[in-house]
């Protein structure tokens, strides 16, 4: 049995959570998240707390508890706090900007970039290279993030384009002239 899957999740103050067979619906100040969760777990609510458990023993079950756990855990931490991914950019005239809700990055191209946001995600720009993506749905923040990165991926030569907060780039040494 999966040990992250044992635990049960906590539901804090001000969010509300409603099961409807395997589709989970979850509200609170932040936004509201639904998912169908996979076949071969059970969700129940007790008390201040919700509970997935695999409905057997087959490996398919036992593959999908913890994940679906996790899942549900992060709809709550979702709506309740929020998730914010962080993107530093790394490089001389890179830059980035918001214009009403669309980021526009300035990345070495010969034109900018422009990224309209989905619903329910934010943008927001700190001294022209620093990115936040913000928004309550885990999996739609990291897929932004991922997608703002891989406008100019960092470089290993010089370093260059635009990074997590707190990657680490593998540098490689360039050219040694002639002697």
């Amino acid at each position: 049995m999966s040990r992250i899957g044992k635990a049960p999740i906590p539901i804090p103050d001000k969010v509300t959570v409603s099961l409807n067979g395997l589709a989970v619906t979850v509200k609170g100040p932040k936004g509201e998240l639904s998912r169908v969760l996979p076949e071969g777990v059970s969700v129940s609510q007790d008390g201040g707390m919700v509970v997935v458990s695999p409905t057997s023993t087959h490996r398919r079950s036992r593959e999908r508890h913890g994940l679906s756990r996790t899942l549900v855990a992060n709809m709550v931490e979702g709506v309740s706090q929020g998730f914010t991914r962080k993107l530093e950019i790394v490089g001389v005239g890179y830059r980035a900007q918001v214009q009403g809700r669309k980021l526009v990055v300035s990345a070495g191209y010969s034109h900018p970039v422009e990224m309209v946001p989905p619903e329910g995600v934010t943008f927001s720009v700190e001294n022209n290279t620093s990115v936040f993506v913000s928004g309550p749905d885990k999996e739609l923040v990291g897929n932004e993030a991922a997608k703002i990165r891989g406008i100019r991926p960092p470089e290993p030569y010089k370093g260059k384009g635009i990074k997590y907060e707190g990657e680490r780039i593998l540098r490689k040494a360039g050219k040694t002239g002639k002697k």
